[in-house]
């Protein structure tokens, strides 16, 4: 993903004038009122010709006051058009030209994240709503098919009134199964239980009143909004209130990645980060661990209970093996396909120990940790720069990263909510205090 940027160019000349001022000054200052992230440079030629035919030059047989003069202005597509308008009626004499750019990296040394971006310039414009009468069933089979785990739910003018989250979904309409585990499930399996819930609509589960953001706050606002509030995503409106786009936690990482922070500097700026600047200042210490030969029924209910829904597994010197998530021992129960569905809608996972041990089978039971567990995973050092891990998280789309130290003992979990953390620290709990969220 790049931000999507456009340029301005404006071909014209030391004369040319826009209410008795030069014209570049007069554009450079109106796009410094735009407050927005954009960046513009005037540049003087040395030489030169226009239409008509005249040369304008420095030499000293031919010389001309009336120097060509470029201006160059990169801004966000959003704030485009706004100021393109503004620009064509300022310039009496001259050419305006407009192209599409690709941003592949932004820095600056101000701010995690540059004061001047607004959520526009990041979020996923024209999204996907609901109505308070769209059915339950819907809502899962809409989400299923997408990349998002949340919906807006909209009145008749496109105004947010509430929002369904996955949470919504098990917590009020009794889904059996989070949607990553949904998805991995065969049709005949989802398709009863859905309709089971086709009765409920999204009026009777949403979250509401609904916090939403305006489009044109600045990106910082939004962040601070979401930490404080334990929001994954937030719905953006316009100046009337109607729903414009939805800003989620993984787009506020892939800007956070392209603005490449340098953290000797960020704390004198507007973002306070103190002395938080590797993996070991934020990662989760308290992660469960198992040993590769723990049984399956005892590493449920250690997930079920996980706000971060993994289990670390390590050998009796604590050296880190794998891990295993809700995901990998709904892998394991599909080698034994028949019967899966309806273990899982026994709520296997919330079962007393008898009755897991009679839901799970005799060939499951003797199933343990170095059967299900996954190997092949991204790890980071407690020495790891933290902007080197939201890299990480943002190119790979990775939600949360085991931490290892040198010698490959496991140290602990770095989450996405943990990185926002360090570097809205100001604003927000610090990691050691604040409760852990799951992505």
């Amino acid at each position: 993903m790049s931000l999507k940027y456009s340029m301005i160019e404006i071909f014209t000349q030391e004369e040319a004038r826009y209410r008795h001022r030069p014209v570049y000054e007069a554009i450079v200052e109106q796009v410094r009122g735009l407050k927005t992230a954009a960046r513009c440079i005037v540049i003087k030629g040395m030489e030169g010709c226009y239409e008509n035919g005249d040369i304008a030059t420095r030499n000293i047989l031919e010389l001309s006051y009336n120097m060509p003069v470029k201006i160059e202005i990169l801004l966000p597509v959003a704030e485009r058009d706004r100021l393109l308008s503004t620009v064509q009626e300022m310039v009496s004499e001259g050419i305006v030209a407009v192209r599409e750019v690709e941003i592949c990296s932004y820095k600056t040394h101000k701010s995690l994240i540059p004061k001047q971006i607004k959520v526009k310039d990041v979020m996923t414009p024209s999204p996907v709503s609901v109505t308070t009468a769209t059915s339950v069933k819907e809502i899962i089979k809409l989400l299923l098919s997408s990349v998002f785990n949340g919906v807006p739910v909209v009145d008749a003018d496109r105004r947010p009134i509430g929002i369904i989250t996955q949470g919504d979904l098990i917590q009020r309409a009794k889904m059996p199964l989070r949607l990553g585990l949904l998805a991995e499930l065969d049709w005949e399996h989802v398709g009863p239980a859905l309709e089971a819930l086709a009765h409920q609509q999204a009026g009777e589960i949403m979250t509401r009143p609904v916090i939403s953001i305006g489009a044109d706050e600045p990106l910082t606002k939004a962040v601070d909004l979401m930490l404080q509030r334990k929001l994954k995503r937030l719905p953006v409106v316009d100046e009337s209130g109607r729903l414009v786009g939805m800003l989620a936690r993984l787009d506020v990482f892939h800007t956070i990645t392209q603005e490449s922070p340098d953290w000797q500097v960020i704390g004198k700026y507007n973002v306070v980060v103190g002395n938080v600047r590797l993996v070991a200042d934020i990662m989760h210490r308290d992660i469960h661990a198992v040993l590769p030969d723990t049984p399956i029924e005892e590493i449920i209910p250690i997930i079920d209970s996980n706000d971060i829904q993994r289990i670390a597994v390590t050998d009796a010197e604590g050296r880190f093996l794998g891990m295993i998530s809700d995901q990998d021992l709904l892998a394991a129960f599909s080698e034994h396909h028949p019967g899966i569905w309806e273990r899982f809608a026994s709520n296997l996972l919330f079962a007393k120990k008898e009755q897991r041990h009679e839901l799970l089978g005799k060939e499951l039971q003797e199933k343990t940790a170095a059967e299900v567990m996954k190997t092949e995973l991204i790890t980071v050092q407690e020495e790891t720069s933290i902007d080197e891990a939201i890299r990480l998280m943002a190119d790979k789309g990775i939600k949360r990263l085991p931490v290892v130290a040198a010698d490959g003992k496991f140290r602990g979990i770095v989450s996405r909510d943990s990185l926002l953390r360090a570097g809205f620290a100001s604003s927000v709990p610090s990691p050691a205090s604040a409760p852990a969220v799951a992505d």
